[in-house]
């Protein structure tokens, strides 16, 4: 399914913040626990150091946070759960994002600092059209594109391999103990779809 991508807004914040959540719940609880998870999306995914993220991208060449939208773009309400009164209703609904920064150590590598998809639609293509308008945004910033996933995120890592990106590093992870991620890299398709 194409979902429209585009520059994420502050009004986007509340939707972009759930999402990591369910994300990171799909993705992590059995790894790093429930309560784990939680306090890392509150900690990682802090609605101002999202504003920040967001405004910083607007203001620089060498930086993107996009955001999917859903398919029918509409409000999106949730249950009345507490975690669901501090969110409220979202103006448009987030059925991804994706957040890239210039890698500090090399300025010609981009840092694909985040990338998540609501469960609901992973395997859809989503995770896809973010990375394709990504590499539009940045290819005249980068000549490569960098991230880092734990090791044991099976999804995350096949998703990653099945879009090119092969594996260069492997180190520790300071979120829980003996925790190991993987860094990918891939060279920024061109204009021409080339790499």
């Amino acid at each position: 399914m194409s979902r429209a991508v585009r520059p994420a807004t502050r009004d986007d914040v509340w939707a972009i913040h759930q999402t990591a959540r369910e994300s990171w719940h799909a993705a992590y609880d059995e790894i790093l626990g429930a309560d784990r998870v939680d306090e890392v999306v509150d900690d990682w995914y802090a609605i101002g150091d999202l504003e920040s993220s967001i405004d910083g991208a607007s203001e620089r060449a060498d930086v993107a946070f996009l955001v999917a939208e859903s398919a029918d773009d509409g409000a999106r309400t949730r249950s009345t759960d507490d975690r669901a009164d501090r969110i409220g209703e979202f103006d448009r609904e987030c059925a991804g994002f994706a957040h890239a920064v210039p890698w500090p150590e090399d300025p010609a590598v981009g840092y694909l600092a985040r990338l998540y998809v609501t469960p609901e639609i992973w395997g859809e293509g989503t995770g896809t059209q973010l990375l394709t308008r990504l590499e539009a945004d940045l290819g005249d910033a980068f000549d490569r594109l960098r991230l880092a996933v734990l090791a044991a995120n099976d999804v995350g890592i096949a998703f990653y391999e099945s879009a090119g990106f092969e594996r260069v590093a492997t180190r520790e992870n300071d979120l829980a103990a003996g925790l190991e991620e993987y860094v990918y890299e891939r060279p920024i398709a061109s204009a021409d779809g080339e790499r």
